[in-house]
């Protein structure tokens, strides 16, 4: 069955490259919505670090649809939509610790 996929050891990707590249992958997402805090401060950095990160989910998700069999509007939107709830949730548990602790 992996030679018909044409999966075999000899045409593996780099276990050193596909580190790389998902380190990087993750730090350059991660930045994305800390940059406001750089020029901003408050409640508008917080307003828009939540719109960059949400336009940022939206064209992951479209960017998406290049590999995948889905409408880019759809998959973006699907992105946009976890990375909302993703942000609420994370925002929400931030407040409980800061009243627990």
């Amino acid at each position: 069955a992996a030679e018909e996929l044409g999966i075999s050891e000899i045409n593996a990707p780099s276990p050193v490259r596909a580190a790389l590249s998902s380190g990087l992958s993750t730090a350059v997402g991660a930045i994305v919505p800390v940059l406001p805090f750089f020029w901003l401060d408050g409640v508008t950095a917080i307003i828009v670090a939540a719109a960059v990160s949400l336009v940022a989910h939206f064209l992951v998700g479209a960017a998406k649809s290049l590999i995948t069999v889905r409408s880019w509007w759809t998959s973006g939107l699907e992105m946009m939509g976890v990375g909302a709830l993703e942000g609420v949730v994370t925002y929400g548990l931030g407040l409980a610790a800061g009243k627990l602790l």
